[in-house]
């Protein structure tokens, strides 16, 4: 770690998008045409989407939320159903399932991976059950073969939520093309971004059809005006949106390649402290798509004051995630309560997102650590007092 960093070094974005000439020329070449809404970038930018994943079909839509309910949408997904998921993720993976009036169920996460924990899936099956949605926690993919195996002893559908995964592999398959339908998401802080925007990816061409409608007021295959077929939603993507997608897809690998050695940084300098713990990458991911940097802490240390004394440093950072079941709505309408997913809740306890983006430089890292490092031994004290 270099020592020559001072406290008073640098104020540390938490996450920021990597925007460059190409990106910016790409947005400008749209607004100079008639064209912002409906057009050829949208189709481009799915053409170059399917190409990159490998999938057959790619339906752009306004976010990886909009892209979660069109997929359950489009399989028939409603009011009654069950969809087994994950607690431990961004609410949306379990929103989406209400949208539609079904009801998720929650299983436990592997403590190691922080994924979906197929051998407590097949214990939550029921009559009610319709299908799975995995999540591909912070980039690293979920157990698909294993989820999919459950999904074709019970005649269930799978649903991979890849929104943080855009570009990870597992056995050296890129994730997106082992499920019915999967989602990618392009948030500024995801790996790459089209501001808001995200898509959704299958193999299957009547249910790209499906979801293209859907996306599009409900209109028939042919996206006439005013012959709408279905209940649809709004959830277009833009031109310029579009636009921008595709010049960050052409240097997506570059970006993760980037990434990727901005998580080594930390992994080595992260090995040095006691009470911390760097994110761990399973054998099976071959492909690790980095989305956050998210540590966990020894249970003596005191998060909220680490945070607190970090934030006054100039490094900001998150706990990573409140678990789903245990937010107001879903204690409110469910009855969820504390202890019902125990590995989730103990992981939620001491998880800490640090400071992670494309364009982050080694001395802004080493920042971050030095920092870290002069602030834990103050945090278990404070704790143990």
């Amino acid at each position: 770690m270099n020592a020559a960093v001072t406290a008073s070094a640098m104020r540390i974005p938490l996450s920021q998008p990597s925007i460059d000439d190409d990106d910016i020329a790409a947005v400008l070449s749209v607004l100079r045409t008639p064209s912002l809404s409906m057009g050829p970038q949208v189709a481009a930018f799915e053409s170059a989407v399917a190409a990159y994943i490998g999938a057959a079909e790619a339906v752009a839509v306004n976010s990886g939320t909009s892209g979660l309910h069109l997929a359950l949408a489009a399989i028939g997904v409603g009011p009654g159903d069950e969809v087994i998921t994950t607690p431990f993720s961004f609410v949306a993976s379990a929103n989406c399932m209400l949208y539609q009036g079904a009801t998720p169920v929650f299983a436990d996460i592997d403590a190691a991976t922080l994924n979906i924990d197929p051998a407590r899936v097949e214990a939550r099956v029921t009559a009610r059950t319709r299908a799975i949605l995995a999540v591909d926690v912070f980039g690293q993919p979920a157990p698909i073969e294993a989820l999919n195996a459950i999904a074709d002893r019970h005649g269930l559908t799978v649903i991979q939520d890849a929104c943080e995964a855009i570009g990870a592999e597992r056995h050296g398959r890129r994730v997106g093309t082992q499920a019915q339908a999967a989602v990618f998401a392009f948030y500024p802080n995801k790996q790459m971004t089209t501001g808001e925007g995200g898509v959704v990816v299958t193999d299957d061409a009547a249910l790209g059809r499906v979801l293209r409608s859907l996306c599009n007021q409900g209109r028939d295959d042919n996206g006439t005006w005013m012959n709408h077929v279905r209940l649809g939603y709004n959830y277009r993507l833009d031109e310029m949106s579009a636009a921008l997608g595709q010049s960050q897809l052409r240097r997506l690998d570059a970006m993760l390649d980037r990434r990727n050695r901005v998580a080594a940084w930390y992994a080595e300098r992260l090995g040095e402290l006691d009470g911390v713990q760097a994110p761990w990458v399973a054998p099976e991911t071959t492909r690790m798509s980095w989305f956050v940097y998210v540590i966990r802490l020894d249970e003596r240390i005191d998060r909220a004051r680490l945070m607190a004394a970090l934030a006054a440093d100039g490094v900001p950072s998150r706990p990573y995630f409140v678990p789903i079941h245990l937010q107001p709505l879903y204690r409110e309408r469910f009855g969820c309560r504390l202890g019902a997913f125990p590995v989730t809740e103990r992981i939620a306890r001491t998880t800490l997102a640090l400071p992670f983006f494309t364009d982050m430089t080694e001395e802004q890292v080493d920042y971050v650590c030095a920092r870290l490092a002069a602030r834990l031994a103050d945090a278990v004290a404070r704790h143990a007092a």
